[in-house]
């Protein structure tokens, strides 16, 4: 069984069905959600900000780009990417994680915060669903939360259907540590983050799947492969901290098949249009100050 077969048929260490799959992840981070950042320092000590960081500057989007930020959650990797001026979507299916990431963002609107509000449209959905039409996003992130799609090739899939031709895509995953750091991280992460899950956020069960769910994750090449089997090349992939984690790269080819942007989005009399002559035609849901063009979900 590969890599994606063997995801979509487990929660963690369990043998479940796609559905009841995507029904526990859902009520796993509906839990977690009012603690996930604080957890996130706590289980990485706090370097899981540097990984993003390595994220951020492999994105460096252009001020005219449209970027996703997919299972963007609370909407740390979004802030950072939007003070580039770039149009930032944030796509997840809990709107509890969103949830945080508004309310941060309302803070820094009403000055409670020092960074000042970037304007981020916050979108609920799945990655194996995405609302958006083909070809039509310059720029996909994804951090740590590929593994937790119901299923991972059919996301990677919507991924390069939404990408432009060129466009480029990165992703932050946890991954398989070289093999003499492996026993010593597989003890912290079996004894230490469940203890910790517990005790901060009163969610061991969850903070267990995690766990668990990181186990069951291909190792660098083969995600490499899944990647590749979505139709994106040059793919590639940088260890961090010794691989615990791993920063993959892709892009969409420009001889790709896929249909031209829509009409709404190309450029008239000058080569380059503005952000906001780009965007029309529907209000994203939770953003009504931002503008976005949105394919129906139903099939």
């Amino acid at each position: 069984m590969d890599a994606g077969e063997r995801l979509k048929h487990s929660f963690g260490a369990t043998r479940v069905d796609e559905e009841e799959r995507r029904r526990l992840i859902r009520e796993t981070f509906a839990g977690v959600a009012p603690r996930y950042d604080l957890m996130n320092d706590l289980m990485s000590t706090g370097i899981h900000r540097i990984w993003k960081a390595a994220l951020v500057r492999h994105g460096r989007p252009n001020p005219e780009d449209i970027v996703l930020d997919l299972g963007g959650g609370t909407g740390d990797i979004a802030f950072a990417l939007a003070a580039s001026a770039a149009h930032v979507l944030v796509a997840d299916p809990s709107p509890q994680m969103m949830g945080q990431g508004q309310a941060r963002e309302g803070q820094m609107r009403e000055g409670q915060m020092r960074q000042p509000a970037p304007g981020i449209t916050w979108v609920a959905a799945e990655a194996e669903a995405l609302p958006f039409t083909d070809g039509s996003i310059d720029l996909v992130v994804i951090s740590f939360a590929i593994r937790n799609a119901t299923n991972i090739e059919r996301a990677l899939g919507e991924i390069a259907r939404v990408l432009k031709p060129g466009g480029r895509f990165h992703c932050l995953e946890f991954s398989t540590p070289q093999p003499w750091l492996a026993p010593f991280y597989g003890m912290w992460s079996r004894t230490v983050i469940p203890v910790l899950g517990a005790v901060v956020s009163g969610e061991r069960r969850a903070y267990r799947y995690l766990i668990e769910s990181i186990r069951q994750f291909p190792d660098q090449a083969e995600f490499a492969g899944l990647i590749a089997a979505s139709g994106m090349t040059d793919v590639s992939w940088r260890n961090l901290s010794f691989g615990i984690a791993a920063l993959h790269s892709a892009r969409k080819p420009w001889n790709s098949h896929s249909p031209p942007p829509p009409t709404s989005f190309a450029p008239s009399s000058s080569k380059r249009k503005s952000r906001s002559a780009r965007m029309r035609t529907c209000e994203a849901p939770t953003s009504p100050a931002r503008q976005f063009r949105f394919r129906s979900l139903v099939p």
